[in-house]
């Protein structure tokens, strides 16, 4: 339960998943700038070679990604328990660390992890805003 205390201690977990996800965000951003000057595609375009493009879009659906995802998490901690928060969470990186490095081979290759990335939002976006009608009554 919430310690009033020390407050912050029931979200260590959460802060540590945030880093994590915001870890993966930086690699995948990363990536695409020296995919930028591999190809010698010159700034601001995004026009260039398929593989260029692939990490582009890596990072940019990643970003996509995780403005649902981070705030969704905290919510979810704030409404229903920082640990389940952080439980499910961490599965978001990882998963997405797999999406990049497949999306960096072939657009096909992404799809598996994708597919493990998105309910963890989904519960995210969902369960925060149950967990705190349900805390109303």
């Amino acid at each position: 339960m919430f310690d009033i205390a020390n407050p912050f201690e029931d979200f260590i977990y959460v802060g540590l998943v945030s880093s994590l996800a915001l870890l993966l965000t930086y690699f995948t951003m990363f990536k695409s700038g020296m995919a930028r000057m591999r190809f010698k595609v010159p700034a601001p375009s995004h026009e260039g070679p398929e593989e260029y493009v692939r990490h582009v879009r890596a990072h940019q659906n990643t970003i996509e990604h995780l403005a649902m995802y981070l705030p969704g998490m905290w919510l979810f901690a704030f409404a229903v328990d920082p640990l389940w928060a952080a439980g499910i969470g961490v599965i978001w990186p990882v998963a997405r660390l797999f999406y990049a490095l497949g999306y960096y081979k072939g657009a096909d290759s992404r799809r598996l992890p994708l597919y493990i990335s998105m309910p963890v939002v989904y519960t995210f976006l969902l369960g925060a805003p149950i967990g705190f009608v349900v805390k109303l009554t």
